[in-house]
């Protein structure tokens, strides 16, 4: 686990995968027993702007066509630029180098 600056930034290819467009994901504790949550990063739709929004999920709907049922958005933020994104990522107690690409997660999304 990268500690120090290093975790500060995020990898290239997860930085290159961002200003391309790509959704990112990263799996953190839900707030109690039975439910699952993950940040996902995605484009704000400008060049160099993104949204990150943590969702919560009943852990039983995680793997079923019907995710979505008990989910709750538990907080969201828009962001203007990459350096924005990572004070945010920060904040949140999370590492750049935590989010994958969601095929390599389980979020349902």
């Amino acid at each position: 686990m990268p500690t120090g600056e290093t975790a500060r930034h995020w990898p290239q290819d997860k930085l290159t995968a961002l200003q391309r467009g790509q959704r990112l994901v990263a799996e953190v504790p839900a707030s109690q027993a039975g439910r699952r949550a993950f940040v996902a990063v995605t484009s704000g739709g400008q060049v160099g702007a993104f949204r990150l929004e943590l969702w919560e999920y009943d852990a039983d709907q995680v793997e079923g066509w019907d995710y979505d049922v008990g989910a709750v958005l538990v907080r969201s933020a828009a962001v203007a630029s990459h350096a924005e994104l990572t004070s945010v990522v920060l904040n949140w107690h999370l590492r750049p180098d935590e989010f994958d690409y969601p095929w390599n997660t389980d979020d349902p999304q």
